[in-house]
């Protein structure tokens, strides 16, 4: 993530990415679900070092709370 140049630089729409939920690799990685605002598009990345560990619990725990994240984060990996 670049915090100077916000959105998604690899979609031709360049919006905004919000964090929908984690997922986990098999080999333990945790992986982070975005889904672009303007064109829905999902993408998968892999959580960094310095990423605040009360928000990344709270974004595990969000497909519990809401089932349709659970469909829409299944398509992302």
């Amino acid at each position: 993530m670049d915090g100077r140049v916000p959105g998604d630089r690899a979609q031709q729409c360049r919006g905004a990415m919000a964090a929908l939920c984690l997922s986990v690799r098999q080999d333990g990685e945790w992986m982070l679900v975005h889904q672009c605002v303007e064109c829905n598009t999902l993408k998968v990345n892999r959580i960094a070092g310095d990423d605040n560990v009360l928000v990344l619990l709270r974004l595990a725990l969000r497909p519990l709370a809401d089932p349709r994240l659970r469909s829409r984060a299944l398509l992302a990996l």
